[in-house]
């Protein structure tokens, strides 16, 4: 076995000189995606979830076409033998007693995607854009999704909006069937939540977690990523280790303390407060307003079925770390000498020793990359003040 870094949420902002992602910047495209994992951040698997629009389809084949990037028969598309993508569509379905939830549809291979793509362009207003309301139960979308020979993942799952956990239902039990229940094979946990939080919930004990970035720019890239255990880097691989088969598996979560997240705790719209008291908060404890977004701490002490996590013997270590970026005083052109010495920022991450990395960026930089990398966030203040807030 090997094991590989893999980020498998990644919007894309524009394909084809129209935008895909409003919300994200128009330099994200597939091809420099495939460039940033490759080149920068040293992702080796990328799961990019905006694969369903025509524009990005088209982009996709012309990839293939020049030579760029060719499809695996595991599953997926390699790009110049350095990395490969996942193709994935993010959706959003209602439940018919209310409620908005994200999932994503992944596909091994172009065909099936564009298949995928041509069923559900009967059901959303505007199929370029990302993450389309699809006017479907979650249920009915995992079935068309199974029909095609694809794999189905709710995502974010915890956070306030559009999440199965956090607008949706208390277990997921009463979203799916049992059979579709266990075919689901993990969760995306989100950046406000870790695994020590969703293992409050007994009926995840079962499914893999998985810590994805969620990357509306090129930079966000991996700022939470997974370690997979697997033969190669392949669709059919990755999934395997999703449901721990023959030896695969995810062998690590990363990503920040959920304590920095946006919408980790209940946050009041009129008066602008981060809860500080004991979770659940419904209301504001400074002002008394109900206009509230419930965090998701206050939503999983809501709706956990014990008062502490029970991980399972095979949930992984989920190691906080500090992504490169806000590591203070780390600006570009040191980030640029560590690149251009040791290749990407998983290697200086994870492998380079402080004593290597001292010769490069000097003693004090040197010391918050360590920091960075045990996540010891608290002794990086700037981070706090990066990271925090809304």
């Amino acid at each position: 076995m090997q094991t590989y870094y893999a980020d498998l949420h990644l919007h894309i902002g524009c394909a084809g000189g129209k935008p895909v992602k409003i919300t994200a910047a128009r330099d994200l495209t597939f091809a420099n995606i495939a460039k940033e994992c490759a080149r920068r951040k040293g992702i080796e698997i990328a799961g990019v979830v905006d694969c369903a629009s025509p524009a990005v389809l088209h982009e996709i084949r012309e990839l293939i076409s020049s030579g760029e990037m060719i499809e695996l028969a595991g599953g997926g598309l390699r790009y110049r033998d350095q990395i490969t993508m996942i193709l994935g569509s993010e959706l959003e379905t209602s439940e018919a007693k209310g409620g908005l939830s994200h999932h994503i549809s992944y596909f091994p291979l172009l065909a099936q995607m564009a298949e995928f793509s041509a069923r559900i362009s009967k059901l959303v207003s505007n199929l370029q854009l990302s993450s389309q309301q699809c006017h479907l139960p979650a249920q009915q979308l995992f079935e068309i999704t199974d029909q095609l020979g694809g794999g189905f993942i709710p995502a974010h799952a915890f956070t306030p909006h559009k999440s199965v956990y956090g607008t949706c239902v208390r277990r997921l039990s009463e979203m799916f069937e049992d059979r579709v229940l266990a075919a689901i094979p993990a969760i995306e946990l989100g950046l406000s939540a870790d695994s020590l939080m969703a293992d409050q919930i007994s009926e995840l004990h079962a499914k893999s977690f998985l810590s994805n970035s969620d990357a509306h720019s090129l930079p966000k890239i991996a700022r939470e990523f997974n370690t997979l255990e697997l033969e190669e880097a392949t669709y059919q691989e990755v999934w395997r280790a999703l449901r721990r088969e023959h030896g695969r598996r995810i062998s690590g979560n990363f990503g920040l303390d959920p304590r920095l997240g946006k919408y980790h705790r209940t946050y009041c719209t009129k008066c602008d407060w981060i809860e500080q008291d004991p979770p659940p908060i419904y209301a504001c404890t400074r002002c008394s307003s109900t206009q509230v977004v419930k965090g998701v701490l206050d939503r999983v002490v809501e709706i956990a079925d014990d008062d502490r996590p029970h991980p399972p013997e095979h949930r992984p270590h989920y190691q906080y770390q500090v992504p490169l970026q806000f590591v203070p005083k780390l600006g570009p052109v040191s980030l640029n000498k560590l690149l251009n010495r040791f290749g990407t920022e998983m290697a200086v991450l994870h492998r380079v020793p402080y004593e290597d990395l001292r010769l490069v960026v000097g003693t004090d930089l040197a010391r918050n990359i360590i920091l960075a990398r045990m996540g010891n966030y608290r002794s990086l203040p700037a981070v706090v003040g990066s990271m925090g807030g809304r």
